[in-house]
């Protein structure tokens, strides 16, 4: 059973940067779609940016509007883990951070780190 351990919140001022990682545990996830959604505070979790590989090992990546251009997310599957490259970050990016994978019809959720933007 892959399990999933976040890292790497904290607060930052407006414009700054942060770098989650979220590790597995318990399995390969090379086959697994992974990505990263948030929960603002009385907000519903919303989708942040997934990624998996296209039949030709290609990345196939996605992200919310909100965020294009400024987060990128990697992984690394010989480490089993998936980064959260944060870049311009603005109070609105605050939030809850959870790091998702998916394999068919299995779902497997991280417990969250917080972030916290200050303006």
């Amino acid at each position: 059973q892959v399990q999933l351990v976040e890292s790497g919140g904290g607060l930052v001022q407006a414009g700054g940067s942060l770098r989650l990682s979220c590790a597995a545990s318990g399995g390969s996830f090379n086959n697994w779609v992974v990505g990263w959604f948030r929960q603002a505070p009385g907000k519903e979790r919303e989708f942040v940016t997934a990624t998996r590989w296209s039949r030709w090992s290609l990345p196939i990546t996605n992200y919310a509007d909100s965020v294009k251009g400024r987060f990128t997310i990697s992984r690394d599957d010989t480490e089993n883990t998936v980064y959260l490259q944060m870049n311009s970050l603005k109070p609105e990016d605050t939030g809850v951070y959870y790091c998702n994978a998916r394999l068919g019809l299995v779902t497997k959720w991280g417990q969250g780190t917080q972030v916290l933007v200050s303006s």
